[in-house]
């Protein structure tokens, strides 16, 4: 066999022996960079950033604290919480959404933070 038919045999081995959430995150992080986005595990405090990924959750803040809206951010290679200030509800963010989203990175409590991030809802493929 050729050099193209032993590539085409490895990646199918590959699928069929990998665990589905790496496959997931290589397909997250193939799609991520395919729009243009920075890898979140590039990203460090200061950097003006584009990411784009699936959000893995969304957490709304308690009715008596200071209004904020949270949704971890995942790409493939790292998650990015995105936090909305004076939010309690955004239509279409939720978990499983595909987002893409523009900010200054941050660091809060040795996780990467975008603070009020300009956000596009991507269609979901």
């Amino acid at each position: 066999m050729g050099n193209k038919g032993d590539g085409a045999w490895h990646r199918l081995v590959k699928r069929l022996t990998t665990d589905v959430a790496e496959l997931d995150a290589d397909d997250l992080s193939t799609q991520s960079a395919a729009q243009g986005a920075r890898r979140a595990c590039d990203c460090a405090s200061g950097d003006e950033v584009t990411l784009c990924g699936r959000l893995r959750s969304v957490e709304l803040s308690p009715r008596d604290a200071v209004a904020t809206l949270e949704a971890e951010l995942f790409d493939g290679t790292d998650g990015v919480t995105l936090v909305w200030l004076g939010r309690r509800r955004i239509p279409g963010i939720e978990p499983g959404r595909t987002v893409k989203a523009r900010g200054r990175i941050a660091v809060r409590d040795g996780r990467k933070v975008l603070y009020n991030p300009y956000y596009e809802l991507l269609a979901t493929t």
